[in-house]
């Protein structure tokens, strides 16, 4: 069996933490790596390492002693996982394909010389060069690196927006007539096999974080073949031996657009734990130690929601607000043990199950008018 062998995932958050959650079905142990002694993974592995994934020499230290080492996130030292890849190790995703991702513009780039459909965008250097592209507007910024859960993207709307836009290198990219935001988890392994997760709805909040989602999507059976065909060209262009989110616009013309890519596991793949055969996170292991592809069929729709710290002047009892949420048939929360943060940070999610999607959404409005009474969560 797969128990012996070495496994390690750079960071230690809320994704990482999943992972190990199913890694105990396989007996495997898992080791992490996180700047952060107080990640969520720290109180699940005696294996936890202090280091920065970013930092070179704290990643080669950590993965010379494994046989297979994964991400959780992408701000990762891939210089280092080229020398322990050439040394041997195992790693998933590629050195290549994290740095092709690291990059939004690279990404973007990269998708459309492959001809699979991306927003229009031109490169931006600094706050300076986009009063010469004003035709681009409206239109939206986006850091070329370093941006997640809506950090790191503004829009501008008209040029005095101009004045407060990030002065680093960033895409400007067309604003798109969106319809929906849709996420298909697609997954593939060392012999080239490749297999999806139905699509998700993905509905977002002011600040670009993902609030909540559905599964499956309301969508013609058409576009749901043509998601699938765009996410398994994407993982094959790519060469890409692992799970891949990709978050794609559905316009108003019906016409799909890959919005990002996320090499791992996904906040868009979180209902697949109570929802699906195979969970996104089960999946990945089964992928890197060599197990066959895992069944990724429905067991039922769901809704997923994002739980926020809420404003300090607006924080009340999660203890209440989950005292009432667990009546709730259905309802399964996850709370992820992270200290307190900012307003807006994620603390966990819920997953409501039901025969259907209307019947999940019910639930889903009732726990979000007792997360804003007894939480605080708008």
């Amino acid at each position: 069996m797969v128990d012996k062998l070495k496994i390690g995932v750079l960071g230690g958050g809320q994704l990482g933490a999943m992972l190990m959650r199913h890694a105990v079905d396989y007996g495997l142990n898992i080791a992490v790596l996180d700047k952060d002694p107080n990640a969520p993974c720290s109180r699940y592995s005696g294996s936890f390492v202090v280091g920065d994934p970013m930092n070179y020499d704290d990643v080669m230290s950590f993965g010379s002693k494994l046989d297979i080492i994964t991400i959780e996130m992408e701000a990762v030292n891939t210089q280092a996982l080229r020398e322990l890849a050439k040394a041997g190790v195992k790693v998933y995703p590629s050195a290549d394909v994290i740095e092709i991702i690291q990059d939004k513009y690279t990404q973007k780039k990269y998708l459309e010389d492959k001809g699979i459909a991306v927003p229009r965008l031109i490169q931006i250097n600094n706050k300076a060069e986009l009063a010469q592209h004003l035709e681009m507007m409206p239109a939206c910024l986006k850091k070329c690196k370093n941006g997640y859960d809506g950090k790191g993207v503004m829009m501008l709307y008209t040029p005095a927006d101009i004045e407060n836009a990030f002065d680093e290198p960033c895409i400007l990219e067309e604003l798109i007539d969106i319809k929906h935001e849709i996420s298909v988890i697609v997954c593939r392994n060392e012999a080239g096999e490749v297999i999806c997760y139905d699509p998700v709805l993905m509905v977002f909040n002011n600040q670009q974080v993902l609030d909540y989602q559905l599964c499956p999507a309301n969508m013609t059976e058409e576009k749901i073949t043509e998601a699938f065909d765009v996410a398994v060209k994407t993982i094959e262009a790519m060469n890409m031996v692992g799970i891949l989110a990709v978050e794609m616009f559905l316009t108003k013309e019906d016409k799909l657009l890959v919005n990002e890519l996320a090499p791992r596991p996904h906040n868009s793949g979180h209902h697949t734990i109570e929802t699906c055969i195979t969970s996104q996170y089960e999946q990945l292991l089964r992928i890197i130690t060599g197990m066959p592809l895992g069944d990724t069929k429905l067991k039922s729709s769901s809704v997923m929601i994002n739980l926020f710290e809420p404003a300090a002047d607006k924080k009340k009892s999660i203890n209440d607000a989950m005292q009432s949420i667990l009546r709730i048939s259905g309802a399964h929360v996850h709370w992820y043990g992270k200290g307190e943060g900012k307003p807006g940070r994620k603390m966990g999610h819920i997953t409501i199950s039901e025969d259907t999607v209307e019947k999940a959404l019910t639930n889903a409005i009732t726990i979000r008018n007792i997360l804003k009474e007894s939480y605080g969560q708008e």
